[in-house]
């Protein structure tokens, strides 16, 4: 029986808008304060393409070898942010240091609809 009482009170349960509970109220409120996470450091990283390899190729692996990709030359260059995708780029070269030049940047929505 208590069981039931518990997922009756669970539906019954009402949260309000966080959006509306901002210190100042009002318009105020709906300001979104970035500055605390500003200085949070994240691991920006490019992946040129993958493979699938034995282990037995793996260990032949030497100084010259060869590994094939399966991403084709002059494909843009896919960039993450802590393991998730947000952008497609390809490679520039400034002040004789590789860069990348973003070419497509993946929209928050899509990057959501992607986790599921």
């Amino acid at each position: 029986m208590s069981n039931s009482n518990d997922a009756q009170a669970a539906l019954a349960a009402q949260f309000s808008d966080l959006q509306e509970t901002g210190e100042a109220g009002g318009e105020a409120g709906r300001d979104v304060n970035l500055d605390v996470i500003l200085d949070v450091p994240v691991t920006l990283s490019m992946e040129v393409g993958r493979t699938r390899i034995p282990i037995r190729n793996l260990l032949q692996l030497n100084q010259g070898s060869v590994v094939e990709l399966d991403r084709a030359a002059g494909e843009p260059l896919d960039v993450f942010v802590n393991g998730t995708l947000i952008a497609h780029g390809e490679v520039v070269v400034v002040n004789e240091k590789f860069g990348i030049r973003l070419t497509d940047v993946i929209s928050p929505a899509e990057r959501i609809r992607k986790l599921k």
